[in-house]
């Protein structure tokens, strides 16, 4: 499934591809996060030609709404999207944890309300794969326990015990070829419990690991800690996730630390709200500051949107509450995240990373501009 292409002389970041049912995609990678089978306010065909290579779909969410039965009907979820390259779902047991209007852990599975209806579920680990298998995921997640920062040791335990638990029913289950499953490292920010939690699952011989239960409210400092602890435990030939990581900065630390794959809500969600990523930085639309700017978004930017339209008519569509500011700046927030993982994979691909990154931050200003 993973073949490690390169490694960086001078950094832990690896260069390589992950082959799927639907095709293979370049690592590092970030996958533009489409949580109702759609990727909010932007159409396929704009993305594909941005570079996705891979995007990242909800199991709790589709499973809610629109159901299985339509799904299976539709033939599985790329036919029902219209995306005919990989897509990975997760479990949704961070949605269950974090979106549920009541949820109560069993050793079994999990119990919740819908946040849509009220509706009461039951999911097991086995209902969860059966689940991902109607969707077609090509990188399955199995139900975990995700827990809050921050929380204590004994609840970290409780925790990692039951998503290994979980794991394991879910790789016995686990029958689909077609579809790779993944195991969750947990364990909060303790580390002798990531420790444990990381080689027990590699014990077991997933086809990946993700490093799950990280920026959930921790500091920086404690999510690059978590990261390059558990990535060293986990082989090398088996591509390593952290589930949610996503600002360019944190990227960045990761790749350096030997992850590969990334995913969030981030490019599109700060699209929606007028927030524009660029390479000095962020910069919020509206501004009055942009009012006569007939310059790009980025002049460094090489997106449909940067090259046709300028920074004024961006504010304008955004103050006048036309729909088109939001997307146009969805748009482009996607083409930079996905521009930053190439220069990321160029940059491994001829030894020079760790040069990329301090430059990349030299310019790039974390606070919001004018």
């Amino acid at each position: 499934m993973f073949t490690l292409i390169h490694k960086d002389k001078n950094s832990k970041a690896r260069l390589g591809k992950v082959d799927t049912a639907h095709g293979s995609f370049d690592t590092p990678a970030f996958m533009t996060v489409g949580t109702h089978a759609t990727v909010k306010g932007l159409m396929f065909k704009d993305i594909q030609e941005a570079g996705a290579q891979i995007i990242l779909s909800n199991a709790y969410h589709v499973f809610l709404r629109p159901g299985m039965e339509v799904i299976k009907k539709a033939g599985g979820l790329h036919k029902f999207m219209g995306w005919d390259k990989p897509i990975l779902t997760d479990s949704g047991g961070y949605q269950i944890f974090s979106l549920a209007l009541f949820r109560k852990i069993h050793e079994r599975g999990v119990e919740f309300q819908s946040h849509i209806d009220g509706q009461k579920h039951f999911l097991t680990p086995l209902d969860v794969i059966g689940i991902q298998e109607i969707l077609g995921s090509d990188i399955m997640m199995p139900l975990d326990e995700c827990v809050h920062y921050p929380c204590t040791r004994d609840q970290a335990k409780i925790a990692m015990e039951r998503t290994i638990s979980w794991a394991r029913i879910s790789k016995q289950a686990h029958c689909n070829d077609k579809g790779k499953l993944f195991g969750i490292v947990q364990g909060a920010t303790y580390e002798d419990l990531r420790s444990e939690c990381a080689k027990r699952l590699v014990d077991m011989d997933f086809d990946g690991y993700s490093i799950g239960g990280v920026s959930v409210g921790e500091s920086s400092n404690l999510i690059y800690n978590i990261l390059e602890l558990t990535a060293v435990l986990l082989p090398e030939n088996k591509p390593r996730y952290a589930m949610g990581i996503g600002y360019p900065f944190d990227i960045l630390e990761a790749v350096e630390r030997g992850v590969d794959m990334f995913d969030c809500v981030i490019p599109t969600r700060y699209g929606r709200n007028g927030t524009a990523f660029t390479s000095s930085g962020k910069i919020i639309i509206r501004n009055c500051a942009y009012t006569e700017d007939f310059g790009p978004l980025d002049a460094k930017c090489g997106c449909y949107v940067c090259k046709n339209f300028s920074r004024a008519y961006l504010r304008h569509l955004f103050n006048a509450k036309e729909m088109l500011g939001l997307v146009l700046l969805s748009l482009h927030n996607v083409y930079f995240f996905l521009e930053l993982m190439r220069q990321i994979r160029a940059a491994i691909k001829e030894d020079r990373f760790s040069q990329f990154k301090q430059m990349f931050l030299m310019g790039y200003n974390n606070q919001i501009c004018a």
